[in-house]
C-alpha cells in the first residue's frame, strides 16, 4: 500500500511545452496490461476531445456524485453513457497516462443492468457510478498483481471492501496502475512504474510524477477516467498522489475499511481510501467502504464509530472559530513553491473565521527508524499469508519465492533493485521481541505526536502540506520527494485529509488536515469549508512539460 523515500533531492527544471490536445491510437485489449499498459475494452478507437469532459450536456468533472444521480434519476444521463465517455477517454488517453491497467468486460452490461434498477426505483448512493481501483484490491473477473509480473493472470474473488462498494451500487470500471508492490521493492524506485503497466504520467504535465503507490488511481480520478478511484496507503500513498494529481484524498483511521483481499504490506498500518475531484464524492465513497468484516479484526473497533453517510458532515461554514495548528517543522523551508502556497492558504484560512496557531508542530522524528523495521517484518510475514490464501498454485508464496522471480526477469529489475525485499527477508518472525519493541516504539510516538500537539494547542485539527510540487519522472534516480507529511497520521492510524491548496507551474500542490482517531467527521466538514470557500481545484490540460525555475 505504500511508503514513501523522503530523500530530499533538487527537482530537474524542462522547458514549457504546451500541448493543447492529444490523439492516441487505440491499443487492442489484453486481459491484463503488457510492459506498454496495454488495456482490455470494448470503446472504439475514435479520437476524442480530452479537455472537453462533457456527458449528454453535463460536465462530469465538476459534477458530484449526488448531482450524477439526480441526473440519471431525472433521465437526462445513465449509467450507460458514463461508462461509454469512460472507457473512450481510457481508450485514447491511457497510451500517454499508463493509468489503467484493466478495464472490466463487463462494465457495459453492468451499466445497462444499473440503469434498469434506476427505473425501478433503486436509489443506493453508488448506483451505476464507474470506479476504478488500485490493482492491489482483489476484484472477481480482473486480474490482481500488484504491479508484478509475478501474480500476472492471478484473479482472486472480491476484496471485502469490493463487495461493499457493489453493495452501494458501484460499477467496478477497472483496475488501476501503481508503483509495484506499493512502493515496498526498492528504496530508489520511480512512484508509479510497475512491471505490469509501466510508467504512470500524470496528467497535469506528462513529463511528471504523479507520486506513488496510487499513482494511478490518483491520474485515472484527475483525468476523468473514472467517476472516483480507490487507493490505498501504508504511508503516504493515498495523500501524496491526491495532493499531486489535484485531488481530494481521504487516508481513513486504521479500521474504517477492511483489508482482507488486499495486497498488504502492514496491518499495522495499511488501508483504502478514496481519492475524488471534490471532497462529497470522497465522502460518499469512504461511507460505503465502512463494515465490519470478520475477518479483520481491526474493522470490530469501527462499532459506534463510523457513518455510512459521511455527508452529513459536508458543512460549509465550519472553518469558522476552528482552531487550526500549522505544523511547520519539517515541512517548510525545503521548496519555496510549497512555502508560497502554504503561506497563502494560512491567511486565508484566518480570513474564513479560523483560529491559527503557528507554529504547532508534530514531534514525529523518533517514529522513523522504528516504523521501517516493523514494516520489514510486517511484510515478510503477510505477503506469504497473501499469496498463500488469494493465489492459486502456480504463483510464488513466500517473498524469497519473489525475490527468486524477479532475479529470473529482466524486465523487473531493469530499472531499479529489490533491496526492501531482501532487507524484509533478512527478518525474523512477528514473535521477535526486536520487531514488537520497534512496532509498539513507533506507534505509541506517532500516537503522542497528534495526540498531545493537539491537546496541548487545543486544536480542531494540524495542517501541514501533502505534497511539493511534482518531479519529472526518473527511472534512473527514483523519486525526487522534497516534502511530505502522511507519517504521524499513517503510523498512529489516524486520519488524514488532503484538499488541493494551490498550483505552481501548473503542478498542483494539496494542504493535509490531520486529527485524532476516528474524526473523520471533523475533518470532512473543515476539508469542506475550505473547499466550498477556495474552489481551487482545476481539470488538468495534459501540458507536455513545463519550467520549474
Amino acid at each position: 500500500m505504500a511508503t514513501l523515500n523522503w530523500t530530499r533531492r533538487r527537482v530537474v527544471p524542462a522547458i514549457a511545452i504546451t500541448v493543447a490536445t492529444v490523439a492516441v491510437a487505440f491499443v487492442p485489449a489484453t486481459a491484463t496490461a503488457s510492459a506498454g499498459a496495454t488495456v482490455q475494452s470494448t470503446a472504439k478507437p475514435d479520437h476524442v476531445d480530452i479537455l472537453s469532459t462533457k456527458v449528454s450536456g453535463i460536465d462530469v468533472d465538476s459534477s458530484t456524485i449526488p448531482q450524477l444521480q439526480t441526473q440519471m434519476n431525472r433521465g437526462r444521463l445513465s449509467s450507460t453513457e458514463l461508462v461509454r465517455f469512460y472507457e473512450r477517454r481510457i481508450a485514447v488517453l491511457n497510451p500517454k497516462l499508463h493509468a489503467v491497467i484493466t478495464v472490466s468486460r463487463t462494465a457495459l452490461a453492468e451499466a445497462a443492468s444499473a440503469d434498469r434498477a434506476r427505473r425501478n426505483g433503486d436509489r443506493r448512493p453508488l448506483l451505476g457510478i464507474p470506479i476504478l481501483v488500485k490493482d492491489n484490491i482483489d476484484t472477481t473477473g480482473m486480474p490482481t498483481t500488484a504491479g508484478s509480473l509475478a501474480l500476472a493472470g492471478s484473479t482472486p474473488p472480491d476484496a471485502f471492501i469490493i463487495k461493499k462498494l457493489k453493495a452501494a451500487g458501484a460499477l467496478i470500471l477497472g483496475k488501476t496502475n501503481l508503483s509495484e508492490w506499493a512502493n515496498y521493492r526498492s528504496t530508489q524506485s520511480s512512484s508509479g512504474w510497475s512491471g505490469v503497466g509501466g510508467q504512470t504520467h500524470m496528467a497535469y504535465v506528462l513529463d511528471r510524477n504523479p507520486c506513488g503507490s496510487s499513482a494511478g488511481s490518483g491520474v485515472a480520478a484527475s483525468a476523468d477516467l473514472a467517476t472516483v478511484a480507490i487507493g490505498t496507503e501504508t504511508d503516504g500513498s493515498v495523500v501524496c498522489p491526491s495532493g499531486q494529481n489535484g485531488l481530494v484524498g481521504i487516508k481513513p483511521t486504521l479500521g474504517l475499511a477492511s483489508r482482507s483481499g488486499i495486497v498488504p504490506i502492514s496491518s499495522q498500518q495499511d488501508t483504502a481510501g478514496p481519492m475524488a475531484r471534490n471532497v462529497t464524492d470522497a465522502a460518499v465513497l469512504l461511507g460505503a467502504l465502512t463494515g465490519v468484516d470478520p475477518t479483520d479484526s481491526a474493522t470490530a473497533a469501527q462499532r459506534g464509530k463510523v457513518t455510512a453517510d459521511y455527508t452529513r458532515y459536508l458543512k460549509a461554514g465550519s472553518l469558522k472559530g476552528a482552531r487550526l495548528g500549522v505544523w511547520r517543522e519539517g515541512n517548510f523551508g525545503s521548496s519555496p513553491e510549497t512555502d508560497a502556497i502554504m503561506e497563502k492558504t494560512i491567511k486565508k484560512l484566518k480570513s474564513l473565521g479560523a483560529v491559527i496557531v503557528d507554529p504547532a508542530n508534530v514531534p514525529i522524528e523518533a517514529a522513523y527508524a522504528d516504523e521501517n523495521t516493523a514494516l520489514q517484518y510486517e511484510f515478510k510475514a503477510e505477503i506469504a499469508a497473501y499469496l498463500k490464501k488469494n493465489t492459486s498454485a502456480k504463483y510464488p508464496k513466500t517473498l524469497q519465492d519473489l525475490i527468486n522471480f524477479d532475479n529470473s526477469s529482466p524486465r523487473e529489475l531493469k530499472y531499479f533493485g529489490q533491496e526492501i525485499f531482501e532487507q524484509a527477508q533478512a527478518q525474523g518472525p512477528l514473535t521477535d521481541p526486536a520487531y514488537i519493541k520497534a512496532r509498539n516504539n513507533a506507534r505509541s510516538v506517532a500516537q503522542h505526536s497528534i495526540d498531545d500537539t493537539m491537546a496541548k494547542y487545543k486544536l480542531d485539527a494540524i495542517i501541514a502540506p501533502t505534497n511539493s510540487p511534482a518531479w519529472t519522472t526518473d527511472l534512473i534516480n527514483g523519486d525526487h520527494f522534497l516534502v511530505g507529511s502522511s507519517s504521524p497520521a499513517a503510523i498512529a492510524g489516524y486520519p488524514n485529509i488532503t484538499v488541493p491548496a494551490g498550483y505552481s507551474f501548473h503542478l498542483p500542490v494539496g494542504v493535509s488536515f490531520l486529527g485524532g482517531r476516528w474524526d473523520e467527521p471533523e475533518l470532512i466538514s473543515l476539508t469542506y469549508s475550505w473547499e466550498q470557500a477556495t474552489k481551487i481545484r482545476q481539470a488538468p490540460q495534459f501540458l507536455k512539460t513545463v519550467p520549474t525555475e
